[in-house]
């Protein structure tokens, strides 16, 4: 099963904050892919510094609980020292599940896929350097470079690093 994340941080050192994230998703599987790292302007409507963004691709042997995996990956945020602020405020560290495979799951925790993929540039681009050719949202039925054309006139992320670890 392949589960992929969205990292980002604006607070602190991003980028460490970034690789220190990719280790503790490391412990549930297998890291396959990891994009590049983005700086972009902060989204949402709160001011704050920008933010380093960046997307992973896990591999769990196995089948995934989602509001479980919810739960660890909370956890993994607050182990790296995420506190809780306004909502799309700033941040040390934020990991997103975007997907698990083509799985669809709503709750009232948690939605599978992540339902603000189509309209974050910031979590269309890099993502779209790991998922496979011709994956296609299991909702909506299109692919990732459609829903970018669809927010063009947002401004690019900049490209500035490879995360590793």
């Amino acid at each position: 099963m392949h589960i992929y994340f969205g990292l980002g941080s604006n607070l602190g050192d991003r980028l460490r904050n970034l690789r220190d994230a990719l280790a503790k998703l490391a412990m549930l599987g297998k890291i396959e892919a990891v994009s590049s790292v983005y700086e972009t302007p902060a989204w949402g409507g709160v001011p704050q510094p920008d933010y380093l963004n960046a997307c992973v691709k896990v591999e769990v042997d196995g089948g995934v609980e989602p509001v479980e995996l919810l739960r660890k990956v909370k956890g993994f945020e607050a182990e790296l020292g995420r506190v809780p602020s306004v909502r799309w405020g700033e941040r040390k560290i934020d990991i997103d599940i975007l997907l698990i495979d083509d799985v669809v799951y709503h709750s009232e925790e948690l939605d599978i896929p992540h339902i603000r993929i189509p309209e974050r540039m910031f979590v269309l681009v890099p993502l779209s350097e790991i998922l496979p050719d011709g994956w296609r949202h299991p909702e909506n039925g299109k692919g990732v470079r459609e829903m970018i054309a669809s927010l063009i006139s947002e401004a690019w992320p900049v490209k500035i690093d490879v995360l590793s670890i």
